[in-house]
């Protein structure tokens, strides 16, 4: 059954994957891309492989804060407030950021002789990250099953789910989502007002859950 690696951020909807998938993974890789939040992400990340028993490493990226423009990568100030769909989120994308993570991953199933790469993209993604998209998933399971020997897949079971009914999965599988970082700005605590937050308090809403998150006054 351990077929997969699963690249886990720490954030709500990939640590929902991993437990939802945890018969199957074996191994969930997390990247450290030099964004504002992933010194908060990486921990929970680490932290629920180590209580499921599954083995998680961490892959710098730190090239991308070189080279790749994003407000992301800029600093908590540069990130904006507002709802996630707003125009303005736009600027927190980080140009083909899943199609790097998922090439490497891709690279280490074929390693491992493992036959599928899984992520957590959702619908709510659809509306400014290009590489969440149906197409986009469709067209990298293509590339990397005619790229390798393995014929690795890439599995994405929550593309057509919004983050709400992915918060009421987690639910049912009694995840805590206190321990779970959704930030851009990446502080001591969330900050309540950037498009992430507002994602995860509508999330936590929709699917009927207390919020269990600290926000900044």
């Amino acid at each position: 059954m351990k077929d997969a690696v699963l690249i886990l951020s720490g954030g709500m909807d990939s640590v929902t994957l991993l437990y939802d998938q945890r018969e199957r993974v074996a191994l969930a890789i997390s990247f450290d891309y030099g964004s504002n939040h992933n010194a908060r992400e990486i921990p929970f990340a680490r932290l629920h492989c180590e209580r499921l028993g599954i083995p998680h490493i961490t892959i710098p990226l730190d090239f991308m804060t070189k080279y790749f423009k994003s407000s992301l990568l800029e600093g908590a100030d540069a990130i904006p407030e507002g709802h996630y769909a707003d125009e303005n989120m736009k600027s927190t994308v980080v140009p083909f950021r899943n199609g790097i993570m998922l090439s490497i991953a891709v690279g280490i199933a074929e390693s491992r002789e493992l036959k599928y790469v899984m992520m957590a993209n959702h619908s709510g993604d659809h509306t400014i990250y290009p590489d969440c998209t149906p197409e986009f998933v469709d067209a990298f399971n293509q590339a990397a099953v005619a790229g390798t020997f393995v014929k690795v897949g890439l599995l994405s079971p929550f593309t057509h789910l919004t983050k709400g009914q992915i918060a009421a999965r987690g639910r049912e599988l009694g995840i805590d989502y206190a321990e779970t970082w959704s930030c851009y700005k990446g502080g001591e605590k969330h900050c309540g007002k950037c498009g992430t937050c507002v994602e995860r308090k509508e999330a936590l809403a929709e699917a009927g859950i207390a919020d269990p998150t600290e926000y900044e006054d």
